[in-house]
């Protein structure tokens, strides 16, 4: 991602909203890809059909009820939710919410370990 520095004049509100989009910036699937077509060599279309399969086989596996573990990165499973009785915000009235599945992902320890060193940066 590209970022270029320029100075506006703006209100303290602006440059509050401004540095948050910065600092809590999201990296999209295009920028994936091409973060991984860069640090692999491979071409974009490949690097991106390398993710699309890695993101169906993990799928595909979770809708088997399997775990799909990736050691140092996390585990991706699939949990249960109970069926529960929940209340409509709008109305107040009782809205009966089935048990269904989900899925989960735990994240490793590299990747916690990362995450910590990122904070200390900041």
């Amino acid at each position: 991602m590209h970022i270029e520095k320029k100075s506006y004049i703006c209100s303290r509100k602006t440059k509050t909203i401004i540095i948050n989009i910065l600092t809590h910036y999201i990296m999209n699937k295009t920028e994936l890809v091409n973060a991984m077509a860069e640090k692999t060599g491979m071409t974009k279309v490949a690097a991106k059909a390398a993710m699309n399969a890695c993101f169906a086989t993990i799928a595909e596996q979770l809708n088997k009820g399997q775990k799909v573990s990736l050691i140092g990165f996390g585990t991706f499973s699939v949990a249960e939710r109970k069926a529960r009785t929940a209340k409509n915000p709008q109305t107040g009235a009782a809205v009966k919410v089935p048990a269904k599945k989900v899925a989960k992902f735990k994240a490793g320890s590299n990747l916690i370990v990362a995450k910590k060193a990122a904070k200390k940066k900041k």
